[in-house]
């Protein structure tokens, strides 16, 4: 793909997971690549693994919640690499609740990474990308970004919106030379959601329903290599895995039906999953 030769790319969430190995493909396929994480331990382990290899890459530790932090990070690149020719807005949390469970602050902490964090790449990234009149906005949306998962309300909530965002920049952008992806993967082998805060869930329980999604997911390499490809041919959504795509068109044609399929699984196994049975299902 020689298309991201010599091209300078930021990407955040970049110490692990598909962060980490966009910044490694990229930097293979000869990019500036330009890393950020909240983990600086993390990030620097990542830099030098991919610069070892004889990548060109740098970063910084970055909170993509904090505006004028991102402001500065993003001026920092214009500064030295004179443009940016993609964005990859990939750092993301995910909290696991049911809606009854959720607090004020676990809501927030979610909206403000996985929403309002790639609203300040995209928006950054994108007033420099009209002034330079070329550019491509990659933000991470999600399977969640489609139909909903049951105890996942505030990641579902970011990812419809990511997606949304990502399509309305398309379209505004087109005229201006501006390019906007979003991007959907299904179960990726990372450890979002094994690490992820759970609250009222038990985690060997949840992750036990979720077995079937996992022997149906890719790992984040692979996940790369899809993105990458996506990107380089210009897709205004990028459905990752299988799952992604039947999901995707089910949800299309068939909503109400796939919202009741969802609601009548996880009625089965609710109480599987809860230390305690303190909740009160309407039939």
């Amino acid at each position: 793909m020689h298309i991201y030769k010599d091209k300078v790319v930021i990407i955040t969430g970049g110490a692990s997971g598909i962060g980490k190995c966009l910044g490694e493909k990229l930097a293979s396929l000869g990019a500036h690549v330009v890393l950020s994480d909240i983990n600086p331990t993390g990030l620097e382990k990542t830099i030098k693994e991919i610069a070892d290899k004889g990548g060109n890459v740098s970063g910084e530790p970055l909170d993509v919640a904090d505006y004028e932090a991102f402001k500065a990070h993003i001026q920092g690149v214009i500064k030295s690499k004179n443009q940016i020719d993609y964005i990859f807005n990939n750092a993301g949390i995910a909290i696991s609740a049911e809606f009854q469970d959720m607090t004020i602050q676990d809501w927030n902490k979610v909206i403000d990474i996985n929403l309002h964090g790639v609203f300040h790449g995209s928006i950054l990234a994108y007033r420099q990308m009209v002034k330079q009149g070329f550019g491509h906005i990659v933000n991470l949306s999600s399977v969640e970004g489609m139909v909903p998962f049951p105890t996942t309300g505030s990641y579902v909530a970011t990812k419809y919106a990511v997606l949304g965002l990502t399509q309305g920049m398309w379209v505004e952008g087109r005229s201006l030379g501006i390019k906007a992806s979003s991007v959907c993967p299904g179960y990726i082998k990372t450890n979002i959601f094994d690490a992820a805060k759970m609250v009222n869930i038990d985690r060997a329980k949840i992750m036990d329903q979720y077995k079937l999604l996992e022997k149906m997911g890719i790992t984040p390499e692979k996940c790369a290599d899809v993105i990458l490809k996506g990107v380089a041919k210009g897709k205004p959504i990028i459905p990752v895995t299988t799952l992604t795509h039947v999901v995707w068109r089910l949800a299309r044609f068939f909503p109400i039906s796939v919202l009741k399929w969802i609601s009548k699984d996880f009625d089965k196994w609710r109480y599987k999953i809860r230390p305690t049975h303190d909740v009160t299902v309407n039939k």
